[in-house]
């Protein structure tokens, strides 16, 4: 199979310490890098004025923003935040999603050096979230607070929170005591922009990021200039495509998640790339918008998590007009989240060669929202999913194996954040003695002779845990096995058994494919029971239990639960990752009945 040939093959140096930690860096020099995100714009303003940057769908076509028009808002923002008063010690609240204006007024803070706090619209647009919402507000302070539609964040902005916060508005509507956006592009010449954005350094925030609290209660992360342009430096570094043609994205991806916000959004302004704005998302509800979009526009560059891969595949697999246009300029398929179904990396291999006779490069990255994000690449071609590659230019991973070459994951570079806002203690505790950020997770070589072959994901220590006869079990690998053994019935699952003698699982279940296969289901007490489910599932939990062995592995039980994960409680992330403490607290009594046998209503070997 013919692949894409414009790729930078690995190339590490390792140094393995006495006491055997195992240092990787890449060979490769790492390439220039700007001062500032406004450099960029600076750059393509004048380079490529008419080219489109950012755009988002406005009735049935596009509103379009140039690099030309863009800096001449950004700048006239500036002036408006300026006037106010505005710098580095008052943050700008953004409640929405992406969209045009929260890209220009996010760039416009940057400008001139005030930071952003983008934060999932889900908390502001649901009433039983409105409690992380008020979290973020009494953490950083903000001075103004930014939504594209005021009526329809009415019930957020009435929280007391916000009281004596400005609030802009793209669609001021009925509200009251609103600024309009349009009234901060009239700017106000009074002020000196060309000082501000002279004062904007490296070392300037410009941006406090949340970090999801899938593991423990969110923390801000300080985002400089530093670590986002130099982030951009190492990718470009690692992939040369990126540098040879301008890159286009029609990209969903949260911009208050670093992925989405940082990577994928900052790839287009670094390499004069265009940012279409994709207003669906990979949901039954909205998928068809995506599809819609893709069909007036397609990307060079495809980011997505592994469920939006596995719609997109059947969509494009339907439609021959779509599929045409989709792969005939696509030099990346970049996935994140999960590792990516082999099924679906074939499909897609499969597709692309019929379109334009060789595979895109298909692969992943590793990274942290404390480190901007990426910090490894699968730089060149591999047929695996799951791998995560070697470290970007100016980056050392310090690896702490264990006894069986699971490897404790550790950074130092320039893309790592300085420390979290406002919490000295959360900062000393995040870097060890060398100054490497503690990340929490595991890797694996893929082969442990030759490091070019590249890391693997092997889940995060906090995940780990040990069963009452002291084995260990990783959790993390064995939930996405699971997940795999349990398709299409479990949607998410949680991997029990601390200090207990058996691993169980509770189900988060998939009721469309249940309802689909026409099982019926009782509600008991918070657990789902259906005897025909729980045959089911006790049926491929026996013969996986053929398959492998020891109880680090083997799974004893399982239970199916009635109730989504809550976002309210905590126990789902804005991005949608399970909070496995929060779940299992909160469900106390559930995991007590999956471990009592008297217990009906539970899968048992």
């Amino acid at each position: 199979m013919k692949r894409t040939k414009n790729f930078l093959p690995h190339s590490v140096s390792r140094e393995d310490r006495e006491d055997g930690t195992i240092l990787l860096r890449s060979s490769y020099e790492q390439g220039p890098v700007v001062d500032c995100t406004g450099d960029w714009l600076h750059q393509w303003s004048e380079t490529a004025p008419d080219r489109v940057f950012i755009a988002e769908r406005s009735g049935a076509g596009w509103r379009e923003e140039s690099y030309a028009a863009t800096l001449q808002k950004v700048r006239a923002l500036g002036q408006a935040l300026l006037v106010r008063g505005m710098g580095a010690d008052t943050p700008i609240l953004i409640m929405s999603g992406n969209g045009v204006d929260h890209g220009l007024l996010s760039l416009a803070a940057q400008y001139v050096g005030v930071p952003t706090v983008p934060v999932a619209e889900q908390y502001s647009l649901i009433h039983g979230a409105h409690g992380r919402l008020k979290q973020a507000i009494e953490l950083v302070r903000p001075k103004m607070a930014y939504v594209a539609d005021a009526d329809q964040y009415a019930e957020a902005l009435s929280l007391d929170a916000l009281d004596g916060i400005e609030i802009i508005a793209s669609r001021v509507g009925n509200a009251k005591n609103v600024t309009a956006f349009d009234a901060l592009l009239k700017g106000d010449a009074g002020v000196d922009v060309d000082a501000a954005f002279a004062a904007v350094t490296p070392d300037t925030v410009a941006k406090i990021l949340m970090t999801s609290g899938s593991t423990s209660s969110p923390k801000g992360v300080l985002t400089t200039h530093r670590m986002m342009c130099v982030n951009q430096t190492q990718l470009r570094d690692a992939l040369p495509f990126l540098a040879a043609r301008p890159p286009r994205v029609v990209d969903w991806l949260p911009w208050n998640h670093v992925f989405g916000g940082s990577h994928n959004f900052n790839m287009m302004l670094a390499n004069g790339g265009s940012f279409y704005i994709d207003d669906g998302k990979p949901t039954p509800a909205l998928f068809e918008r995506t599809v819609e979009n893709l069909g007036m526009k397609t990307g060079t560059l495809l980011f997505n998590v592994p469920v939006g891969f596995a719609m997109l595949k059947t969509a494009l697999e339907k439609d021959a007009g779509l599929r045409q246009r989709f792969f005939e300029d696509l030099d990346l398929v970049f996935y994140a989240g999960a590792s990516l179904p082999q099924e679906i990396w074939q499909a897609f291999e499969t597709m692309a060669m019929e379109i334009k006779g060789e595979v895109p490069l298909i692969t992943a990255s590793w990274g942290l929202t404390e480190t901007a994000p990426a910090t490894t690449l699968q730089q060149e071609p591999t047929e695996r999913s799951g791998v995560v590659g070697v470290p970007v230019t100016g980056v050392t991973l310090k690896l702490i194996p264990d006894e069986d070459m699971r490897c404790e994951v550790r950074v130092k570079g320039p893309n790592v954040m300085p420390g979290y806002f406002e919490d000295a203690e959360k900062t000393r505790e995040a870097f060890d003695d060398e100054g490497y950020f503690v990340t929490g997770d595991a890797m694996g070589f893929v082969d442990q002779t030759d490091v070019n072959r590249g890391l693997r994901f092997d889940g995060r220590i906090s995940e780990d845990f040990k069963l009452l006869t002291g084995t260990w079990v990783r959790a993390a690998a064995l939930r996405m096995e699971l997940l795999a053994c349990l398709a299409p019935y479990a949607s998410d699952l949680v991997v029990t058994g601390q200090d207990r003698d058996q691993i169980g699982l509770m189900i988060f279940p998939d009721k469309a494919a249940l309802s689909a296969a026409g099982f019926s289901l009782e509600e008991d007490e918070g657990a789902l029971v259906c005897e025909q489910l729980l045959s089911e599932i006790l049926h491929r939990l026996k013969e996986r239990s053929g398959r492998v062995s020891g109880s680090s592995t083997r799974v004893a039980r399982a239970i199916v639960l009635a109730e989504p994960a809550s976002l309210a409680d905590g126990e789902v992330t804005a991005k949608g990752n399970l909070n496995f403490r929060k779940i299992l607290m909160r469900r106390a009594a559930l995991l007590d009945r999956l471990y009592d046998d008297t217990a009906h209503g539970i899968a048992k070997l």
